[in-house]
């Protein structure tokens, strides 16, 4: 149980990681290839926007989880205690809301790609794989809103208020 549990509390990151080692070498052979060989590679560059589209939306993830969205906190600094911790569990929901929306039209859409079979024009792999990052990473975000919402709640049951990161 303690494995599962720090391989999901260091998902994002292991995966960040693991997807930087790759994109890293990636990008430079392209360089490398283009500026002394003048031969580019047709697929490498296209490989690197793919993962790094997917790097951000599992980076969108990993800044929920730390907590580290742009946030306006004028508001949130004139509240008491409790009123902050309304003010989160309303913003929480919200964003949660709009997180489950990305992630409900964003398979539906990944859906349609598949089943339309469009190809990338380099590596002629399935573009369903590019436009799952959007559902995955906005799935993600969902699990980890709902964690900062159940420390947010059980705070207020020990008279925390909204002490969350």
């Amino acid at each position: 149980m303690f494995m599962i549990r720090k391989i999901w509390d260091h998902f994002e990151e292991y995966i960040l990681i693991g997807s930087f080692l790759i994109i890293i070498p990636l990008v430079f052979l392209q360089v490398v290839m283009r500026y002394v060989f003048q031969n580019s590679l047709t697929w490498s560059e296209e490989l690197a926007r793919y993962i790094f589209l997917w790097q951000i939306w599992l980076g969108a993830s990993y800044a929920t989880k730390k907590a580290r969205h742009i946030r306006i906190e004028i508001i949130k600094e004139k509240l008491s205690q409790n009123g902050r911790a309304v003010l989160e569990i309303i913003v929480l929901l919200a964003w949660m809301f709009f997180a489950l929306f990305l992630t409900v039209k964003g398979f539906e859409l990944s859906k349609g790609i598949f089943e339309t079979q469009q190809l990338s024009p380099a590596m002629l792999m399935p573009m369903g794989y590019a436009y799952l990052s959007v559902p995955v990473g906005s799935l993600l975000m969902v699990i980890r809103l709902v964690e900062k919402f159940w420390e947010i709640i059980t705070g207020m049951k020990r008279g925390k208020g909204a002490e969350v990161n």
